[in-house]
């Protein structure tokens, strides 16, 4: 018998996301720019219970100083971290720009979530591990 994962960081949190973010998908499928869905989703994730902030202020080390910030779109019972776009897909360069961002800050969870026209992107990225395993290199 397999032992199941117990550890699933914020899964509460981020099943209430996804479901902020598919009723916000389902009311205006893509068709609108970031700004609306922007603003809509925050009323979503209010409406399930969550806590947001909104372009808040987020300090990027290097080697434990200072070198940055990012303005991420919302930050959810400020742990963890979301990234919007409205465009027809993310691209591999979006996915990099939003690990080393979150990277380079102390949040342990992001989603970066897109919605298309076609259909609702979301990607969980989980990278405490990934700094521990970089600190170590």
């Amino acid at each position: 018998m397999s032992k199941l994962v117990k550890d699933f960081l914020y899964e509460k949190e981020s099943y209430e996301i996804r479901g902020a973010c598919f009723d916000v998908w389902k009311q205006f499928r893509g068709m609108f720019k970031e700004s609306i869905v922007d603003n809509a989703l925050t009323i979503a994730l209010e409406k399930r219970g969550l806590t947001v902030e909104c372009q808040k202020r987020i300090n990027i080390y290097y080697e434990g100083k200072k070198v940055g910030t990012y303005v991420p779109d919302k930050v959810v019972n400020n742990e963890i971290v979301l990234e919007l776009k409205s465009k027809p897909f993310v691209n591999k360069q979006d996915e990099a720009t939003f690990w080393n961002y979150l990277k380079g800050s102390e949040y342990k969870l992001g989603f970066l979530i897109n919605f298309s026209p076609k259909r609702l992107e979301i990607k969980r990225v989980i990278y405490d591990k990934a700094r521990t395993e970089d600190s170590a290199t």
